[in-house]
């Protein structure tokens, strides 16, 4: 039995493995192919490349589409949501550190 970090199988548990391809990442948002380029173009997700070049999305740049989606869909400018969608994933990752460092803090 292969290593358990180089089983196909332990990809389908990884939120960063570009697993969907751009049309059915669209298709599961319910966009458009050209509303995950011009994501790509603010710089909110940055696909992986294919040997063939065709992008590739993993289950967490599709949180983070759909989270621009649905700011997008209630009004927001693209250039607006992916800057609030950037800022409300700095908030959780410095939540995220904060909660850690309270927790080693308090076991010390």
């Amino acid at each position: 039995m292969p290593p358990r970090s180089t089983r196909p199988v332990d990809k389908l548990d990884d939120d960063d493995y570009p697993a969907y391809t751009m049309g059915r990442a669209a298709e599961m948002l319910g966009t458009t192919p050209a509303f995950l380029r011009a994501l790509g173009e603010h710089r909110l997700i940055t696909p992986l490349r294919s040997e063939g070049g065709h992008r590739r999305y993993s289950r967490y740049q599709l949180r983070i589409a759909a989270r621009a989606r649905e700011l997008v869909d209630a009004g927001t400018q693209i250039e607006a949501a992916c800057r609030i969608v950037i800022l409300e994933d700095q908030l959780e990752e410095a939540q995220r550190i904060n909660e850690e460092l309270r927790t080693r803090s308090a076991t010390s």
